[in-house]
């Protein structure tokens, strides 16, 4: 039988699941739904919520004070890591890629209010980083700390059930059935999360991740495998290969960096719904769920949900992007 993982209460959930028809016949697509995981309360709110409910859980059980993470410079991760150390009591500190910037903003600026202790460096591969980390958790226990480490995202298998949990949360709200369910996915717990979750619903929806940093043949084996490891964490069998579905195409230049694509996105749904996206995550993915409907990819009849993960903090940063609107 599978162990019972206890789960804090962090997130403001269930979060809305929201219609958005001026979009769908802006697009003369499929019937469109947006998964507001952007209203989860916490930090002005996003998907981590839900991953940090269960690792932080396990970090007070291990009796840790402080807490240990990493991302990028506009880590929506770190962000609410941040808050929710402060919420319970215990000390952030982040290590983040790249240099300090001369100006504080978006994410990182929210990051130092929270009063998180920052570490900066250069993490170009999977060594730099679990060198990074072994330096800033020694530099916590140095501080009178007990370290608690989260990996980037919150990606591994306890936080991954978080959107397990999502997943039933969805298909407890919609009517009609959900036939597809488009993410964005870069480091691969959100997504893998919710294919762990199919394994248990009497008719899955399909869920596509759209990559914002990795290729379809690196990101996808390693969304395979987190979510057979969650799986496992449930006493469920693992997903099959062919569950996990990774649109590529909407990267661009790379990691955090915009594409016209993510930009005309953002400005859609702005106009249309009211909704803001960010431009490192969920403009991308919009984009590339805009491309597919365009394309023809989907029916008429069928329902499609927009998980929108959070992130609009990072706007600001880009701001040159949206000048001329």
């Amino acid at each position: 039988m599978a162990e019972k993982r206890r789960r804090l209460e962090l997130g403001f959930l269930p979060t809305p699941l929201q219609e958005a028809p001026r979009l769908a016949r802006a697009l003369g697509g499929p019937c469109l739904l947006v998964k507001r995981d952007d209203q989860t309360g916490l930090a002005t709110g996003g998907n981590k919520a839900r991953k940090l409910e269960y690792l932080l859980a396990d970090a007070m059980d291990q009796k840790a004070t402080a807490v240990v993470t990493v991302g990028d410079l506009q880590s929506n991760h770190c962000r609410m890591t941040a808050a929710a150390c402060r919420k319970l009591g215990m000390e952030p500190y982040l290590l983040l890629n790249g240099t300090r910037p001369a100006v504080l903003e978006g994410n990182l600026l929210l990051d130092v209010i929270f009063g998180a202790t920052l570490h900066f460096a250069p993490l170009d591969d999977a060594a730099a980083v679990d060198r990074e980390l072994a330096g800033l958790s020694a530099r916590a226990a140095a501080d009178g700390h007990r370290p608690y480490v989260i990996p980037m995202g919150g990606s591994n298998s306890l936080g991954a059930l978080g959107y397990v949990d999502a997943l039933r949360e969805l298909l407890g709200q919609s009517a009609p059935r959900v036939d597809h369910v488009f993410v964005a996915s870069g480091s691969g717990g959100t997504q893998a999360g919710l294919i762990a979750g199919t394994m248990e619903a009497a008719r899955p929806p399909l869920i596509h991740g759209v990559s914002v940093s990795r290729t379809r043949d690196t990101l996808g084996p390693r969304v395979s495998q987190l979510a057979a490891e969650t799986a496992v964490l449930l006493g469920l069998a693992p997903p099959p290969a062919d569950h996990v579905l990774v649109h590529d195409g909407y990267i661009g230049p790379g990691y955090a960096m915009m594409t016209e694509a993510c930009r005309d996105a953002i400005r859609l749904v702005a106009r249309t719904e009211g909704i803001l996206l960010d431009p490192v995550y969920t403009g991308k993915a919009m984009a590339g769920l805009i491309d597919l409907i365009r394309g023809g990819r989907f029916n008429r009849d069928e329902t499609v949900v927009f998980w929108h993960t959070g992130g609009v903090p990072a706007l600001q940063v880009y701001r040159e992007w949206f000048a001329d609107a």
